[in-house]
């Protein structure tokens, strides 16, 4: 069986403004395998977000290939498309995008309860990450009664339920101190040795990107390996 979870290969994504037509993304190949952590930078614009929406198929490219675990996403309708990302992604945002009127505890399960899990089975895997969060007392409280990283770590949590095959993560620690940004990557990586599941980051911060094992620069819409030293665990 393949080791591949994500596969890329010349994506381009051009946004069409009136008669002028703005190429974001250019000829971008990348291969990401099990348990690999990949690190995305580039300066504000650079297109980072519109790469990941791509290999989330949260977008549709201009030309190109994009699979998720062998499956091509631009063969796919949008009910597919959701399937594939349900079983196989999880997604971190820099803005946690919880549910406000669930609580801390529902919103982990809602990707189960999405995948008609049932609600018995798929509360106790949400419980199982809560503990893992360290946020197993504040099950019941809804997004608005927790901190900025309190709110990160549920975020975290509910893109592990499903146990994906990779986690795309986009500025996870952006509106976080420097302690608890620091604390949020160190569950990351813990996670990522514990579950093997693949980590794709974009992060315009290199102390980020230096925990990764790949990095990757995105500028004028292309994408190549950086120099930056990594410093992941082996």
């Amino acid at each position: 069986m393949s080791n591949s979870v994500l596969q890329v290969e010349g994506l381009a994504k051009i946004y069409q403004q009136g008669d002028l037509s703005v190429e974001v993304l250019q000829n971008i190949d990348l291969l990401v395998n099990r348990a690999e952590t990949h690190a995305i930078i580039g300066v504000s614009g650079a297109g980072k977000s519109t790469l990941l929406h791509l290999l989330g198929g949260l977008d549709r490219a201009s030309s190109g290939s994009v699979r998720v675990m062998g499956h091509k996403l631009e063969d796919q309708s949008e009910k597919q498309l959701g399937l594939i990302r349900n079983q196989h992604l999880g997604f971190i945002y820099q803005f946690h995008h919880l549910l406000p009127e669930f609580d801390a505890l529902e919103n982990i399960m809602m990707p189960l309860l999405i995948r008609r899990q049932p609600r018995a089975q798929a509360h106790e895997q949400a419980m199982q990450l809560l503990q893992q969060v360290g946020l197993e007392r504040r099950a019941a409280h809804k997004p608005g009664e927790l901190s900025g990283g309190e709110r990160q770590r549920i975020a975290l949590a509910r893109a592990l339920v499903t146990n994906p095959d990779c986690v795309l993560a986009d500025e996870p620690t952006g509106n976080l101190d420097e302690k608890t940004a620091a604390a949020m990557m160190e569950l990351m990586m813990e996670l990522n040795s514990s579950a093997h599941t693949a980590l794709v980051i974009v992060t315009h911060d290199t102390s980020i990107a230096a925990q990764m094992r790949y990095q990757w620069e995105l500028h004028d819409g292309e994408l190549n390996p950086t120099e930056v030293v990594s410093i992941h665990r082996a």
